[in-house]
């Protein structure tokens, strides 16, 4: 056996060929230079640079305030993915401590108007593209815990002194050497008010550990956020302007009452009439027109037929980016029918999971992390003290089924075969199943004291078969 890797000596020489491989996209001409012409290679932060970032945000702030659709866009996912707010759930074997616990802290939240807040947060991670909140102590909370979340701009988060980015910090974030936020520089007022001139007396040095920063990273080293409606940030000035263009159009169209106008050649027998003169009417009234001439109206031609479907059409691409579809977008169902509305929902609904435990991850188990250590220097919590974290999940809003009768026979039958529990059903009402079933045994034990018998109806095949055809 000859050696691996080594040739024989009379074993015959292959000629070396270049592998030459092409690609139609990477090829630049005469039809595409100017499309590409944008194309860069700057990395993530630089190509989000502090003043590219600046733009983006008040562009995005100026749709959301002004477009109708931008603002119920993003009002729609805040209330999707925050609702109510979320809930705390302990896994410890004690539940007396748990329940204590968790009292607690849904006390503590609802002081600090938490799911608020969270709205907040989501809609500027939407807008602004990242959202900040300092952990502060707030000594008015009627909570015997005052820590509180403390909301501010991505414009407060900035380096006054340089808008330069190295190794060690990205506008207004130092990070050590394992790249792992360090500090931030948080600016005292803000930037876009009266009288705000930047100076470094104006700056907080805030630790990483008080500062909570939300954002979704496209690329692999960003560390700054871009608003998530930045790619529909055109079409919603198209929408508005074909809008605008449209009502103007009509508008223009329906100030002329009527018109005189003949077929007779220029300087014919039609009578003489000044060009371009202007006729009062009156209601109700008979005339004569000047011989040889008619009297006629400008037919309406706005909107057009395409209108609606234009609208429709690029108002889907705007949702795209966002992962909402159409019909959640626009408000309107009319189009759609059970199968194809359910089906839009299930992508839509898995981002909204997608966003719920990113912000467990990001937001709620840091502030959980600093509330924890409040609460061990209380005396009621002093059975925390050699804790150093809680196992523990969160909860959030489920979400409603289209057909109820439908989603109750599919939970009794996967109860049935034992191919789901009670706690992964009540999860996805959104709710803790230990709580539900107590407050169910509860109600059954208090009929019973009543006398009131517990009715239990199933659905009957007949309507069963029912709804089967109507679904068909």
């Amino acid at each position: 056996m000859w050696p691996f890797g080594k040739r024989r000596p009379d074993a015959p020489r292959r000629m070396a060929h270049a592998i030459r491989a092409r690609f139609d996209a990477a090829i630049t001409n005469a039809d595409n230079a100017r499309h590409w012409a944008n194309a860069d290679g700057l990395s993530a932060d630089a190509a989000a640079s502090p003043d590219v970032r600046q733009t983006l945000r008040n562009r995005s702030r100026y749709e959301a305030a002004n477009n109708s659709y931008a603002r119920g866009i993003v009002l729609t996912l805040a209330n999707d993915m925050v609702g109510t707010g979320p809930r705390l759930q302990l896994l410890s074997d004690d539940t007396e401590a748990n329940d204590r616990i968790e009292t607690a802290f849904e006390d503590w939240a609802r002081e600090i108007h938490l799911p608020a807040k969270l709205r907040i947060m989501r809609m500027a991670k939407a807008v602004d593209g990242e959202a900040f909140a300092l952990l502060t102590a707030n000594p008015l909370l009627r909570s015997p815990i005052k820590l509180d979340l403390q909301l501010i701009e991505a414009d407060r988060v900035a380096n006054p002194d340089a808008r330069l980015m190295t190794d060690a910090a990205v506008d207004g974030i130092e990070f050590d050497r394992y790249g792992n936020p360090r500090r931030y520089l948080v600016l005292r007022r803000h930037p876009g008010q009266t009288g705000f001139a930047l100076a470094m007396d104006g700056v907080d040095r805030v630790p990483a550990e008080a500062v909570i920063h939300w954002f979704r990273s496209d690329r692999p080293g960003q560390h700054r956020g871009i608003p998530e409606i930045m790619p529909a940030l055109p079409l919603f000035a198209q929408l508005r302007r074909y809008t605008l263009a449209v009502l103007g159009a009509a508008e223009t169209a329906a100030d002329f009452a009527a018109v005189l106008f003949t077929d007779a050649p220029a300087n014919g027998e039609a009578a003489a009439v000044e060009p371009m003169d202007i006729v009062e009417l009156e209601k109700r009234m008979a005339t004569v027109l000047p011989d040889g001439w008619k009297l006629g109206q400008i037919k309406a031609e706005q909107p057009g037929t395409t209108y609606g479907e234009f609208k429709r059409e690029l108002l889907n691409e705007i949702a795209r980016c966002l992962n909402m579809p159409f019909n959640v977008a626009a408000g309107n169902s009319s189009g759609y029918n059970y199968a194809s509305g359910r089906l839009d929902h299930q992508t839509y609904f898995k981002s909204i999971r997608v966003e719920q435990a990113d912000c467990n991850g990001v937001v709620l188990d840091a502030l959980l992390n600093a509330w924890l250590t409040e609460a061990r220097l209380l005396a009621d919590f002093s059975f925390l003290a050699g804790a150093e974290s809680l196992a523990h999940q969160w909860f959030w809003d489920g979400t409603e089924h289209v057909d109820p009768a439908k989603e109750a026979s599919a939970q009794a039958t996967r109860l049935a075969n034992n191919t789901t529990t009670l706690a992964s059903e009540y999860a996805r009402q959104g709710k803790d199943w230990e709580t539900e079933l107590r407050q169910r045994a509860k109600e059954k034990q208090l009929m019973k004291e009543l006398g009131l018998a517990e009715a239990e109806s199933q659905p009957q095949p007949d309507e069963e078969e029912d709804n089967d055809a109507q679904d068909a």
